[in-house]
């Protein structure tokens, strides 16, 4: 099992205010007087009320007359269900009529459904839900009916949002970019996506801009939990079919989520219905489903019964099984019984389904059979298991993927399949990760090396840190971040980890390179600070973990120590008498930290790090000689030719080269970065001779 990244986070107090509140609920209920919302929050955040509270508000005290909240699919309808609120202290429940949540049966572009939107806005119900399909069609034929009018005093909500584009082919987009220039509805636009890198802008920027946002990160959500207290990310090989990796991969002890590969990849190896059946026979004796909730029941080994949930078979059964997952099973007293709800279902098999918005808080392990080449798409799976509950104090996200062949073609399909999985690992560990500031520490600099802004952002000084020189380049900077990973890490291709490759044209050439694509009018001073920056998100984690990983006594720190031993309490008891502790000694802050604070670190330093090829080298442990020459093979058969910047870039390498070893490098080395840098060195000297040619003439 190759783990690429183990984070356990400590205890905060968060708890609800008098409204019954949690502090991301609360923070976006401060800002509820915006005509334009835009909430970033991970999946089990609580988004769906935090909308319900503002949707109170605009419906109680700012005049608006109806509430419509758009969700991508039905099975997310019931995370906006009618809601007992007042007896956590806010002025009012939330009531959805049935008659009005769209998303209870039928078919998402069914005339019944349309003309029940129609009906709603005529009628004198003040909340309706609906998919985005739904809302489509329902606008579509309102427009043609009533005009764009209709919506006037409108609180439009709409979970999920990554799934609209600007695109112009995107016709949510297009709906919500009409609603905003009419400026007549109030909009709340909500996701669990950190960044939009694998897919078009979600929103044009002058439409954007009008968005007040409000982001609450993973980190929070995490220290704030009871019970769940670290993450796991790992990814497995197989041989053959999957079925042959799911042996000590798949526990069936434990609550888990199995997503089985997109039909036509190479991962895919039978017809779905013959998959599940092959992952049913692996657990165990099938013994027919429960009539009443259509769980397939399997008889282990050891004579335990399992009740299995299969979202793959989208016959008529499939309604009686979503059902079932969604009922939540109550005691007496009206609350959620845990021991009955969480014995309610053992293991679930998808396909598209059970990703964005699904809720099973007892989800300890999500595993994902195949690559995903989307970043939003992880991120989502991940948060299946990311929900707080009791008796849960780890999750699990991890990935079974084909080992490479030997043949060429495989081979180089498994390269990138590898970038693939590393992209996912290092994204989610910044996702995971505080959000970080960056700042131009000078000499005498009083402040500290790192310290907390007002806002709760992690500053962190660095030598020599070109700040942006423009208020667009600082917007960059401070907005841009998230997206601008996702799509470094999606771009960096087999030049990065290549052993021929020096770690500066990574984080030189190949970022310079992604900015300019991206902002084609920065100059090169703006372009290099907006560099800067991102090359400092992508690597301090990388460099704290070095330092972390290099001293002994403070091994506790590491990042991947083991769960058990991060989860130690310091035995101290708060208010209520329960035991509490304070950071996890092996937090991502608190390893930053100790780093920051160890010694001091500037841009040369950040430039130092290839965090692909670190990764890569973690990835290669589990690979065999064989394969792993195999692999290597292929990517320096891959190799770029040389180029200007490339040549540019290594030349203070070579400088420095020259001045320890007395010589230069040498061509013919059996070092393949010294190898490198000599035909850089032959490069720059032909194009020397060159121009001193044209300029005698």
């Amino acid at each position: 099992m190759v783990e690429m990244l183990n984070v356990t986070y400590g205890t905060s107090t968060a708890k609800t205010n008098a409204l019954g509140q949690r502090p991301m609920q609360a923070r976006t209920y401060d800002a509820r007087a915006a005509q334009f919302l835009l909430l970033k929050a991970p999946p089990a955040a609580g988004k769906s009320r935090a909308l319900m509270f503002v949707a109170l508000d605009k419906l109680r005290h700012q005049g608006l007359e109806k509430v419509i909240v758009c969700v991508p699919e039905t099975s997310i309808g019931g995370s906006f269900r009618s809601t007992d609120l007042m007896s956590y202290g806010f002025e009012a429940n939330w009531d959805v009529e049935p008659r009005w949540n769209l998303c209870l049966t039928g078919d998402d572009a069914s005339k019944e459904k349309v003309k029940a939107f129609q009906a709603f806005l005529q009628s004198d119900a003040k909340v309706l839900v609906c998919t985005h399909a739904t809302f489509r069609f329902g606008v579509d034929a309102v427009i043609e009916a009533s005009g764009i009018e209709a919506f006037d005093r409108c609180f439009i909500a709409i979970d999920e949002f990554h799934h609209v584009s600007a695109s112009d082919n995107n016709r949510l987009g297009v709906i919500l970019r009409n609603l905003i220039t009419r400026d007549a509805s109030h909009i709340m636009a909500m996701t669990g996506s950190y960044f939009r890198g694998d897919s078009d802008p979600v929103l044009r920027e002058e439409d954007e801009d009008r968005f007040t946002k409000i982001t609450y990160s993973y980190y929070e959500q995490l220290e704030s939990y009871t019970f769940l207290k670290a993450l796991g990310i790992n990814y497995e090989f197989y041989k053959g079919n999957y079925i042959n990796g799911l042996e000590g991969v798949l526990n069936p002890n434990q609550k888990t989520i199995i997503h089985i590969p997109h039909r036509g990849s190479s991962e895919a190896f039978d017809d779905k219905y013959n998959e599940v059946g092959r992952i049913l026979d692996f657990l165990g004796k099938h013994e027919g489903r429960d009539p009443e909730t259509g769980f397939d029941l399997v008889r282990t080994a050891e004579g335990r019964l399992l009740k299995i949930a299969d979202l793959v078979d989208d016959g008529p059964e499939r309604n009686n099984v979503k059902t079932a997952l969604s009922h939540e099973i109550r005691g007496a007293d009206g609350k959620r019984d845990d021991d009955a709800d969480r014995a309610k279902v053992d293991i679930i098999i998808a396909l598209g389904m059970a990703k964005e918005g699904f809720d099973w808080v007892w989800c300890e392990h999500a595993l994902t059979i195949g690559y995903r080449s989307s970043l939003t798409e992880i991120v989502q799976i991940i948060g299946r298991a990311t929900r707080d509950a009791p008796g849960k104090p780890r999750a699990l996200f991890t990935n079974l993927v084909a080992e490479p062949g030997v043949e060429t073609g495989v081979v180089t399909d498994a390269v990138n399949d590898m970038l693939k999985a590393i992209s996912g690992s290092l994204l989610m560990e910044q996702v995971l990760a505080p959000n970080l500031k960056f700042y131009r520490r000078e000499d005498g600099d009083v402040r500290a090396a790192i310290g907390t802004d007002d806002e709760g952002n992690v500053t962190i000084g660095i030598k020599g840190l070109m700040e942006p020189p423009t208020d667009r380049a600082r917007a960059i900077c401070e907005k841009d971040m998230n997206d601008l990973m996702a799509t470094a890490y999606q771009e960096m291709d087999r030049r990065v980890l290549s052993p021929e490759t020096a770690p500066e044209v990574a984080t030189q050439m190949v970022l310079t390179d992604i900015i300019e694509r991206r902002y084609e009018t920065l100059d090169t001073e703006e372009a290099e600070s907006v560099r800067q920056h991102l090359a400092a998100h992508m690597n301090v984690l990388t460099l704290a973990r070095k330092q972390a990983e290099q001293d002994i006594t403070g091994a506790q720190s590491v990042l991947g120590a083991p769960p058990t031993e991060a989860a130690s309490t310091t035995g101290e008891a708060n208010d209520s008498g329960e035991e509490t502790r304070d950071s996890a000694p092996n937090t991502l802050l608190a390893m930053v930290k100790k780093f920051i604070n160890v010694r001091d670190i500037d841009i040369e330093l950040i430039d130092s790090v290839n965090v692909f090829q670190e990764r890569f080298e973690v990835a290669s442990k589990s690979l065999n000689a064989e394969i792993l020459a195999h692999v290597q093979s292929a990517m320096v058969a891959l190799r770029v030719n040389m180029s200007g910047d490339e040549a540019r870039t290594l030349w203070p390498r070579i400088k420095a080269f020259r001045a320890t070893e007395g010589r230069e490098p040498n061509v013919n080395s059996a070092n393949t970065l010294e190898k490198r840098m000599a035909e850089a060195l032959a490069w720059l000297k032909v194009g020397k001779a060159k121009r001193l040619r044209e300029a005698a003439q």
